[in-house]
C-alpha cells in the first residue's frame, strides 16, 4: 500500500516530459549495447588470447550471466532505494569498470571483467521500466515501455556495429574506453534532467522474491512462456555468434564492410518491435507471439541454407557466383527475418506472462528476463561450439533453428 500511494503521488505531481522519455531509450539503447560489442570482437579475441573461438566467447557470456543475475538483485535494490537513484548509481559503475576492460591483459582477466560490467548494467531494466510504470500516466506509460523496449531490442545491431567501427579505426580496447565515456556522460545527463520522483520505495527482500519465483514456475500455464523466453536470445545471439565466426573465414572471407551489411540487415526487423502491440490489438497476442516465432524459425533455417550453398555447389547455379555474393543474397534477407520475428515475439509474451502472473505480475516478468539473459549467455556457446565441432560453416544455425521450432510448438500451448 505504501508503494502504491507513492506512485500515486508521484503521478500527482506531473509526469515527466518527451526529454525524460528520450533520456530512458537513449540509455537503454546505451546499457544493453555492451551485452553485443563482444561479438565482432570474438575472432579477434580468439587470436589476441590463442584460445579456441567458443572460449573467446566467454566475455559476451559472462556478461549476460552477470545481467540475468543482478537483474532481481537491482529490482529490491530499486523498490528500497528509489529508481532515479539505482539508474544512477549503475551508469557511474558503468563508466568506471567499461575502460577497464580494454586493459585486460588475459582472457581470464577480460572475461571477470565483463562480468562486473555485466552486474552494473542489470541495474538499468528493473529501475527503468519501473519509473516508466510508476512515473507516467497509463496511457503514456505503455508507450514509452514500448520505446525503451525497443532501446533494448536496437542494441543488439547498435552494439555490433559500434564495435565494429570502433575496433576498425582504434582498436578492441578503444570499444571500452569509449563506452565508459558514454556512460559517464549518460550518467550526468541521466541525473540533471530526469524528474526523480519519490525518494523511497517500500522495503522487498530477495527471499520473498525467489520464492514467488519457485511459485511461478509451478504454475501449469507459465513454463511453455518460460520456455520461450529462453530460447529467444539465444537464438539471436547465437546467430550473431555464428555468422561472425562462419562469414570471416573461408569460403565467405567477407571484410569489415561486407560485415557490416551483414548485421545492419537486422536493424530494420528490430524496429518493427513497436508494431507489435498494434498487431496484437487486431490479431490478438498468441497469434502475433506464434507468427514471430515462424518467422524467426524460418530465417534460422534460410541462414542455415545461404551458409551451406557454396558446399551444396549452389555457386555453379548461381551463374558462378561467388561465395560472399551468396552469403550476402541468402544470409542478409534471412538475418532480418529472424531480427523481426524475435522483435515481434517479445511484446507479446511480456503481455502474456504479465496476464498470467497476476497479482505477482512485477515479479513473472522479472524472472522472463532472467530466464531470456540466461539463454543469451547460452547462445554464443551453442553457436560456437558447433561450429568447432563440426567444421561446417551451417551448422551453428541448425540447432537454433529446431530451438525456435521447439518455440513455436510451446506457444501452441500458451493459453493466456
Amino acid at each position: 500500500m505504501e508503494a502504491s500511494g507513492d506512485i500515486v503521488r508521484a503521478r500527482a505531481a506531473g509526469s515527466p516530459g518527451p526529454m525524460a522519455a528520450a533520456i530512458l531509450v537513449w540509455c537503454a539503447l546505451a546499457v544493453v549495447s555492451s551485452l553485443y560489442v563482444t561479438i565482432p570482437l570474438t575472432p579477434l579475441l580468439a587470436d589476441r588470447f590463442g584460445v579456441p573461438l567458443h572460449a573467446a566467447a566467454w566475455p559476451g557470456s559472462a556478461f549476460s550471466l552477470a545481467y540475468a543475475i543482478g537483474l532481481p538483485v537491482w529490482g529490491a535494490l530499486s523498490d528500497r532505494f528509489g529508481r532515479k537513484p539505482v539508474i544512477v548509481c549503475g551508469l557511474i559503475a558503468l563508466a568506471a569498470v567499461s575502460p577497464l576492460n580494454g586493459l585486460a591483459d588475459s582472457l581470464a582477466a577480460l572475461v571477470a571483467l565483463r562480468a562486473v560490467q555485466g552486474l552494473a548494467a542489470s541495474s538499468f531494466a528493473p529501475a527503468a521500466l519501473a519509473y516508466a510504470g510508476e512515473m507516467y500516466p497509463p496511457g503514456r506509460s505503455v508507450v514509452v515501455i514500448g520505446l525503451i523496449t525497443t532501446g533494448f531490442m536496437s542494441a543488439g545491431v547498435a552494439g555490433q556495429i559500434f564495435a565494429a567501427a570502433v575496433e576498425r579505426h582504434m582498436g578492441w580496447p578503444y570499444v571500452f574506453h569509449l563506452l565508459g565515456l558514454i556512460y559517464g556522460l549518460s550518467a550526468a545527463w541521466l541525473g540533471g534532467r530526469l524528474p526523480g520522483g519519490t525518494a523511497t520505495r517500500g522495503e522487498g527482500r530477495m527471499a520473498d522474491r525467489f520464492r514467488t519465483f519457485l511459485f511461478l514456475l509451478r504454475q501449469k500455464k507459465l513454463p511453455p512462456c518460460y520456455f520461450i523466453a529462453g530460447t529467444l536470445l539465444l537464438a539471436f545471439v547465437g546467430m550473431y555468434a555464428g555468422l561472425e565466426a562462419a562469414l570471416t573465414r573461408e569460403p565467405f572471407a567477407l571484410g569489415p564492410g561486407d560485415m557490416l551489411l551483414v548485421r545492419a540487415a537486422g536493424l530494420p526487423g528490430v524496429l518493427l518491435s513497436p508494431l507489435a502491440g498494434r498487431l496484437a490489438a487486431r490479431f490478438g497476442l498468441r497469434r502475433v507471439l506464434r507468427a514471430g516465432l515462424a518467422a524467426a524459425a524460418a530465417g534460422l533455417a534460410a541462414v542455415a541454407a545461404g551458409m551451406a550453398a557454396p558446399d551444396a555447389g549452389l555457386a555453379a547455379v548461381a551463374a558462378g557466383a561467388p561465395a560472399p555474393a551468396i552469403a550476402l543474397t541468402l544470409v542478409m534477407p534471412a538475418s532480418f527475418a529472424v531480427a523481426a520475428g524475435i522483435a515481434l515475439a517479445i511484446p507479446p509474451l511480456i503481455a502474456i506472462i504479465g496476464r498470467l502472473g497476476g497479482e505477482a505480475r512485477a515479479a513473472a516478468v522479472t524472472l522472463y528476463t532472467f530466464i531470456l539473459f540466461i539463454g543469451a549467455t547460452l547462445g554464443p556457446q551453442v553457436a560456437l561450439w558447433t561450429l568447432q565441432a563440426s567444421g561446417r560453416n551451417f551448422a551453428p544455425f541448425l540447432p537454433l533453428a529446431v530451438l525456435m521450432c521447439a518455440s513455436w510448438l510451446a506457444s501452441r500451448r500458451v493459453t493466456g
